[in-house]
C-alpha cells in the first residue's frame, strides 16, 4: 500500500501534483480542510463538533481531525493507498498519525517535500490571487506571514520523516509535467 505525505510551503503545488498522483497510482486524497468541510456538510457528529469549534473561531483539535482520518482509513480499506495533504502540519500530529496507520496494518511510504524558494512561492501567490478570489493570495505581508508560520511549525516535519528515512524533497520548479514527473521517480521508490 502507497501512503505518501504530500509536503510543501504555501504556493509550492501540492494541490496540482495531487492531483498527478491521484490519477497515476489510484490513491485516496486525504485533505483535512476537505475533511473538515464534508464533516460539517454531512452533519456528523464529528461535524458537529467541529462546526461548533469553528464556529467559536478556535482550530480543530488534533485529535478530532485524527478521529476523522481514521474514519477514512476504514471507510477505503481496499484501496491502492493515500495521499495525505495538509496533515500532518506539526511533529505531534505526525506521531499521531503514526500511530493511526500503524493502527491499521500500515505505513507512511515517505513525505514527497516539494521545495520551492521564498520568492517564487510569493510570485506564485500573488498571481494565483488575481484569479482565486482569495484575500490571503493578493497581499505580499500576508503571503510572508504565512511562509513563515509554514518554517516556523511544519519544516520541522522535515527532520521527523529524515529520520525515519521517508523524507524525499522534490524540485518544485518547472513545467507541471517536469515536476510530476521527478515526483513519480521518487514514488517508483516506495513500490
Amino acid at each position: 500500500m502507497l501512503n505518501i505525505v504530500l509536503f510543501g510551503p504555501p504556493g509550492a503545488g501540492k494541490g496540482t501534483q495531487a492531483q498527478f498522483l491521484i490519477d497515476n497510482f489510484h490513491l485516496v486524497h486525504i485533505s483535512t480542510g476537505d475533511i473538515l468541510r464534508s464533516q460539517i456538510a454531512q452533519r456528523t457528529e464529528l461535524g458537529l463538533k467541529a462546526e461548533e469549534i469553528i464556529g467559536r473561531g478556535e482550530l480543530v483539535s488534533d485529535g478530532m481531525v485524527i478521529g476523522m482520518i481514521s474514519e477514512i482509513l476504514h471507510k477505503e480499506k481496499g484501496c491502492n493507498g493515500f495521499i495525505f495533504d495538509g496533515f500532518p502540519r506539526t511533529v505531534a500530529q505526525a506521531k499521531a498519525l503514526d500511530v493511526l496507520v500503524k493502527e491499521n496494518n500500515m505505513s507512511i511510504s515517505g513525505m514527497l517535500a516539494l521545495v520551492v524558494e521564498k520568492q517564487e512561492l510569493i510570485n506564485r501567490l500573488l498571481e494565483r490571487g488575481k484569479t482565486s478570489g482569495r484575500a490571503d493570495d493578493q497581499d505580499v505581508s500576508i503571503i510572508e506571514n504565512r511562509i513563515n508560520i509554514y518554517n516556523q511549525k511544519t519544516a520541522p516535519l522535515i527532520e521527523f520523516y529524515t529520520v525515519q528515512e521517508k523524507y524525499f524533497p522534490v524540485e518544485g520548479v518547472g513545467s507541471i509535467s517536469n515536476i510530476a514527473n521527478r515526483i513519480k521517480s521518487v514514488v517508483k521508490r516506495f513500490l
